[in-house]
């Protein structure tokens, strides 16, 4: 996409034909997922390679991959944006969308899992499955996306695949079976695999994939694996008799069974697991990876097509339910852009799923954006015209006549469609229901550099927010500060990465002020005196007030007392105002006061000198004559939070929130092995829990917080804060 601009770094091979499906049964959308590092970016450009999309893999390390082309990937050596490769396999096109794989950039892992209608799990024989993969495992669980597994990294001395289906079938539970077996060759090397249920080797060992039938000591090595597979394909078949037919001896046709698996894999309620190993080769023709041509197999005929997954329900712009929709070219455009990113050469990119109906350059479309005001997304129904279309192979842009139903396509120079826009009709516009999207939690406060940088960094802001979904802009209006709300640290780092490489924008970060609050220690009387006399008309006012605190939440009361007409009627809303003024600049830290009764109960006027002004400017010094005679205390902002961490991670986790001065207020089982912690915590304790909760927990923590109000601060913190105000002043 085209925020992977950037480094070509020479790709290995040139782009193959470009695949043009006539139907949506010819399509398949897979997103490969994963932990960073399992393999995903290098498993794609094996598949790419075994298809003839290029002439051979490039590498990861040496920066020449389809998928991470962008100058950030290539030096960090990891996905930072989703990326669209497709192959064709046996006339079945499929749209490989690599995600990345570490948690801050969980946005585009989402956009992919949106656009995708299976999910390839790609875990490592080396490290494992961590907690992030176990949380998209069952997120994907959910709402029933069909899943299989690779196994990766074979070739690693601390492999075990027999190991690593256990572990796999542990954390993902029922129906997660091996499809196929690692075999070695003479060498002891991983050099082919076995099919459970055709019996049959497929050999990869001397460069090329050949075929044979498994001799007897192999079928019996794998007796115990087949029938376990078997009996969980069984146990998914819609035929009843299977089971008995089996259970009586019965051999049963493979076909048979092959069929019965396809369809349990298409619902997504059977697994299957599959071994890979990159095999590495000077040659130009590098032989295909180990167990390429088997996972190709897998996605053209067990996967479903877009056919089989259900259409996101729509609605009209302005919330009016519409009928459901079904994949159809003919059928009325419905397409959603699951990625926006801009391209230095060719100018803003769309990458579009097309749910519904046929896209077309030139076509003019309604672009409807809602739900997004709380990100910075103002709500926009707009028409627009369709660019040109293009089949994308990473960077590569290869151009097409139209994007059918069930297809993702790219689309050049949609000015105004931001990523989870719609596409649809002009003469019927549509809006496709929000996938749900993470709230960033860390924030990070920057300011221009220089003053030259501010106009383009306000217009490079609203490009990236616009970019990424994840990603929210705040101008605090209380401590003035430019916030960025990012998902983790590596995410804040890709950001800053952006501004300064891709739009030239020179940023200083800056500390992270919280909004505090200021409120009377106890009540106190206040004197106001404003009166001059310099030749002319004068200035004449006397207030008396009395003020008291209220309990957190209270608000502010103002209350009249005054009798004998001490302070004209038409003065009293002039003293009110003027105390809510002092009350928004503070008296003892410069933070706006809250939860305070003020009550006027006496005061003077003059005749010719007493005016509104003056009268508001009386009652300002009355409430700060009255702080001056009480203690004012420091209110910082607490939030609630509810924290969903693996069982064994509750003690620390508690632990570490006691440090903060936080309150746990309780605590119960939630799903699948895990607790969910119910706490208040200071705002300012928390500025960086996002990223430190994630290593507390090992990447199995999640959170969400809500503003709660404002407490007092400690007398110590307190202290340092005014301290801190006075030597600024």
């Amino acid at each position: 996409m085209a925020d992977k601009s950037g480094g070509q770094g020479g790709h290995a091979g040139a782009a193959g034909r470009v695949p043009t499906p006539s139907g949506p049964e010819q399509i398949r959308n897979v997103v490969l997922v994963g932990h960073t590092g399992a393999g995903k970016t290098t498993l794609a450009e094996s598949l790419l390679a075994a298809t003839g999309a290029v002439s051979r893999p490039g590498r990861v390390e040496e920066g020449t991959t389809v998928t991470d082309f962008d100058e950030v990937e290539q030096r960090q050596q990891r996905s930072v944006a989703l990326a669209l490769a497709p192959v064709e396999f046996q006339g079945v096109k499929v749209n490989l969308l690599d995600a990345p794989g570490y948690a801050d950039f969980v946005g585009d892992l989402r956009a992919g899992l949106r656009a995708a209608d299976a999910a390839l799990f790609v875990v490592s024989a080396a490290d494992g499955v961590d907690g992030s993969t176990r949380l998209l495992w069952e997120e994907c669980a959910a709402v029933g996306m069909p899943r299989a597994v690779v196994v990766t990294k074979l070739d690693s001395a601390r492999a075990d695949f027999d190991e690593m289906v256990l572990i796999c079938q542990r954390i993902f539970g029922d129906g997660v079976q091996p499809l196929y077996l690692p075999l070695l060759d003479d060498e002891e090397h991983v050099g082919g695999v076995i099919g459970l249920l055709t019996q049959r080797i497929y050999d990869y060992s001397e460069g090329e994939r050949t075929e044979r039938d498994a001799e007897e000591a192999h079928r019996e090595g794998v007796e115990n694996a087949r029938n376990a597979l078997i009996e969980g394909i069984i146990a998914e078949s819609e035929d009843e008799t299977l089971m008995d037919r089996y259970l009586g001896g019965e051999e049963l046709d493979t076909e048979v069974l092959i069929d019965d698996l396809e369809k349990a894999v298409a619902r997504g309620s059977f697994y299957p697991v599959l071994p890979y190993s990159a095999i590495a080769s000077g040659a130009v023709a590098a032989p295909p990876a180990l167990g390429s041509i088997e996972l190709l197999e897998l996605m053209t005929k067990a996967f479903p097509s877009p056919l089989e997954h259900e259409v996101p329900p729509a609605s009209s712009p302005e919330g009016k339910p519409k009928g459901p929709l079904t994949c159809d070219p003919d059928g009325p455009l419905v397409a959603e852009v699951v990625k926006t990113s801009t391209d230095p050469y060719v100018g803003r990119i769309s990458l579009v799923r097309v749910f519904s109906g046929t896209l077309r350059p030139d076509l003019p479309v309604h672009v409807s954006g809602h739900g997004q005001e709380a990100r910075g997304h103002a709500d926009h129904d707009i028409d627009e015209r369709v660019g040109a279309l293009s089949c994308p192979l990473g960077k590569v842009q290869r151009g097409i006549d139209a994007g059918i139903a069930g297809d993702i396509v790219a689309v050049a120079k949609l000015l105004h469609a931001e990523s989870g826009d719609t596409l649809s009709s002009k003469d019927d516009p549509m809006l496709i229901e929000q996938w749900l999207m993470p709230d960033p939690l860390l924030p990070v406060a920057i300011r221009a550099h220089a003053k030259s940088d501010e106009d383009k960094l306000s217009q490079s802001l609203s490009r990236l927010v616009a970019e990424d979904a994840t990603l929210r802009l705040e101008m605090n209006p209380e401590t003035r500060q430019l916030v960025l709300w990012c998902m983790g640290e590596a995410h804040m780092d890709l950001v800053l990465d952006r501004l300064k490489n891709k739009f030239g924008v020179a940023v200083d970060t800056v500390s992270h002020r919280i909004s505090l609050r200021e409120t009377f220690g106890g009540a106190a009387k206040g004197h106001g005196r404003h009166v001059k006399q310099s030749g002319g008309h004068g200035q004449y006012a006397i207030c008396d007030i009395e003020v008291e605190p209220l309990p957190s939440g209270s608000g502010f009361e103002f209350v009249d007392k005054v009798v004998g007409g001490a302070v004209p009627r038409n003065y009293i809303p002039s003293v009110e105002k003027g105390v809510r003024a002092q009350m928004e600049r503070g008296v003892a830290a410069g933070y706006p006061m809250i939860d305070l009764r003020v009550t006027l109960y006496d005061g003077k006027a003059h005749s010719v000198d007493s005016s509104d002004m003056a009268f508001q400017t009386a009652g300002a010094l009355a409430l700060r004559d009255a702080a001056a005679k009480t203690s004012v205390l420091l209110l910082e902002p607490v939030d609630s939070l509810e924290i969903q961490v693996a069982d064994e991670y509750v003690g620390a986790v508690m632990g570490d929130l006691s440090s903060r001065r936080g309150r746990v207020s309780g605590s119960e089982p939630g799903e699948n092995g895990r607790t969910v912690i119910r706490a208040d915590a200071p705002e300012v304790e928390i500025g960086r829990y996002a990223i430190e909760l994630r290593s507390l927990s090992h990447g199995t923590g999640t959170f969400t917080r809500s503003y709660l109000g404002h407490e007092p601060m400690p007398p110590q913190l307190a202290t340092k804060v005014k301290a801190e105000v006075e030597q600024e002043a």
